[in-house]
């Protein structure tokens, strides 16, 4: 029983001592369904991004969201688990979307824009960006190699999640562990 008694006190103190780690905790226990594909890092990992560019060309970089948390999406027009996934991101969007937290999508290699808004309208997706990345830069950086693919980026711009493959981004499960993650930090 003492023992039962300092491992619940050894417990509390580390999550007291360390609260990103508790959520992280609790973000990991929140996975169910196609969330449980989500990798979550046991510490985050700084990650040296590259620019990529707006719709109409406009350079960016992941700092230029530095404070939010991101669910940031990799896809490309001729992907089809991109096309199922799509309307469910633009659906966390509507509902997680604010001041702490942003879902970006970002169309990597060769994608016309054109074909990129065609891709949107046909979906019915109207509340996410089309970024784009077409030397695929910014995905070789981060070690994408396969689509779609989506990490989640914490405030200071470190990636402390990845998934490979489509998952239902509207899921309970999906909001839980995004929930846990945002109260780490706001």
């Amino acid at each position: 029983m003492k023992n039962l008694g300092l491992l619940l006190l050894y417990t509390v103190t580390l999550a007291l001592a360390n609260p990103a780690q508790a959520d992280l905790a609790a973000a990991a226990a929140a996975r169910e369904g196609d969330m449980k594909k989500l990798i979550l890092h046991d510490a985050p990992k700084s990650r040296d991004m590259a620019e990529f560019m707006t719709f109409e060309g406009e350079p960016l970089k992941m700092s230029d969201f530095q404070g939010k948390w991101l669910v940031v999406n990799f896809w490309a027009t001729w992907c089809a688990p991109c096309r199922k996934e799509m309307p469910m991101l633009s659906e966390l969007q509507a509902e997680l979307g604010g001041d702490t937290f942003e879902v970006l999508t970002i169309a990597t290699s060769r994608n016309p824009p054109p074909a990129m808004k065609a891709f949107f309208d046909d979906i019915g997706v109207t509340n996410l960006p089309l970024h784009r990345d077409p030397k695929s830069t910014l995905a070789r950086g981060l070690g994408v190699l396969g689509l779609p693919a989506t990490l989640i980026i914490d405030p200071d711009g470190n990636e402390v999640g990845r998934m490979t493959g489509d998952a239902d981004w509207s899921s309970d499960s999906a909001k839980a562990v995004l929930r846990a993650l945002i109260g780490a930090k706001g």
